[in-house]
């Protein structure tokens, strides 16, 4: 999976957690180079605190655009260490992932 902002990948990992709608990518899988951190926190009553990042590409700030959970509460551990992404952030499949379905009908024609 790759998160995608003004055409620019700021993270791609196929280790990607999907929990309500939101892909939760590693930490270390973002490109740094393009994360500020914010001083925003929510409170999310089953996952915890929630902290943010700006997202800064061609010198354009789209602020609080990332989400992570430095500590996770009981329950939510899977979070530990995972960013996820809003306003106007892409989330794609890597071209990389295999349709298998796919492969098996091109086959039958060979």
């Amino acid at each position: 999976m790759k998160a995608i902002w003004k055409g620019t990948v700021i993270a791609k990992s196929e280790d990607v957690e999907e929990i309500e709608g939101n892909y939760y990518f590693p930490l270390d899988s973002i490109s740094k180079e393009f994360f500020l951190e914010s001083h925003t926190q929510s409170t999310c009553p089953w996952k915890g605190t929630a902290s943010y990042l700006h997202v800064m590409v061609e010198g354009e700030i789209n602020e609080d655009a990332a989400w992570y959970y430095r500590d996770p509460k009981e329950g939510a551990e899977v979070l530990k260490d995972r960013v996820a992404f809003w306003k106007g952030i892409a989330i794609k499949e890597s071209s990389k992932k295999i349709n298998w379905e796919m492969l098996k009908v091109l086959n039958t024609f060979f």
